[in-house]
């Protein structure tokens, strides 16, 4: 009998498994606990679940489902990267394949953001990004997406998350949605969903139920306001075209507690002009939005460069003369291939 992890599941699930293992359905609650509250890895540190409950899981073939980081680094910055090793689905014929994934928790005054991984490589295939030119390796299921939130030093102390780490999270969304049901529950994290954002390139069937299903706060990835020059770099423009995206996105209220954001990531002569900017403004026009400018990070076999600090000021004064509201994103913990684009870049590729 394959082995059913505890973590990730909803607190009417876990009392449901109390019952079927022939417990009172109160140790759901108490498991609950344990899971999200305390960040018990094994059954062993429930002290006051019974050792016949405890056993009558084991024999059930429950698990709690932790998964520890087996590397860390710490950028210069005080960034910190976090590698945990996964067994990932690779789809709904059940097949898995080891790989890893990396977190990143970015301090910034009182507040710790974890940018957290969705999938181990990705499918979208974007040609700036590392993580893209690894291929699809699988959906982290919502245990492997939540330990990246218990088992980090800082967690205790995070603030914030992102979505923004290795893969697409609406290509996996239905374990997306399950860590963001835990986070924001009172039995789980009981965070708001201010809190948390989820970032996508705009895969539109799935953006829509997002939307409908959550209030977190998206960030869009645009990256070029001009569907035939995004469609160089983001294959994804050919399926789900980003004026279909931001057409859906006008149907939605972006004036209250949900933002809506668009990041753009410059590079040296492809996107950084005033062509461009004019461009995203009129395509932005009458949307409540800011766009968040992103220093390029060089990776090899690229042939485009990072857009010098003054010429992305200019384009965002650009932006910002035209009521955008923009700022230019601080580049952290790339010494360590924590920055955007680069999670398990040097891991998979040793000759970074």
């Amino acid at each position: 009998m394959g082995k059913i992890k505890l973590l990730g599941k909803t607190l009417a699930e876990l009392k449901e498994i109390a019952v079927s293992c022939g417990l009172p359905s109160f140790n759901g609650a108490q498991i609950a606990q344990w899971l999200y509250q305390k960040r018990a890895t094994s059954f062993e540190q429930m002290t006051n679940l019974s050792k016949t409950a405890r056993q009558r899981l084991l024999d059930q073939g429950y698990v709690v489902g932790a998964v520890l980081p087996s590397e860390q680094h710490t950028s210069s910055d005080g960034t910190k990267k976090y590698l945990f090793p996964v067994s990932c689905s690779l789809g709904a014929d059940g097949a898995m394949e080891d790989s890893v994934v990396e977190a990143v928790m970015i301090p910034d005054g009182d507040r710790k953001t974890l940018c957290v991984s969705s999938q181990a490589g990705c499918k979208m295939g974007c040609k700036f990004c590392m993580t893209g030119r690894q291929g699809f390796h699988g959906n982290l299921s919502a245990a492997d997406i939540l330990s990246q939130f218990l088992y980090t030093d800082e967690a205790p102390q995070l603030t914030n998350t992102v979505f923004m780490g290795m893969g697409e999270p609406l290509d996996n969304l239905p374990e997306v949605m399950r860590t963001i049901e835990v986070l924001t529950a009172d039995w789980g994290f009981a965070w708001s969903p201010k809190r948390i954002t989820v970032s996508t390139i705009g895969v539109l069937p799935k953006l829509r139920t997002f939307l409908d299903g959550c209030k977190c706060h998206l960030a869009v990835s645009l990256h070029n306001p001009f569907p035939e020059e995004r469609a160089s770099l983001m294959p994804v423009q050919k399926a789900y075209s980003v004026t279909d995206v931001i057409k859906l996105l006008k149907e939605y209220d972006f004036t209250g507690q949900r933002r809506l954001s668009f990041e753009y990531t410059m590079f040296s002569g492809f996107n950084d002009d005033k062509h461009h900017a004019d461009a995203l403004v009129r395509l932005l026009r009458g949307l409540p939005c800011r766009v968040n400018l992103i220093r390029f990070h060089k990776i090899p076999d690229f042939p485009y460069t990072t857009v010098p600090d003054p010429l992305m000021e200019v384009f965002k004064s650009r932006l910002e003369a035209a009521g955008i509201i923009c700022t230019i994103r601080a580049s952290r913990g790339e010494d360590i291939f924590a920055a955007c684009g680069l999670l398990a870049g040097k891991h998979n590729n040793p000759q970074l």
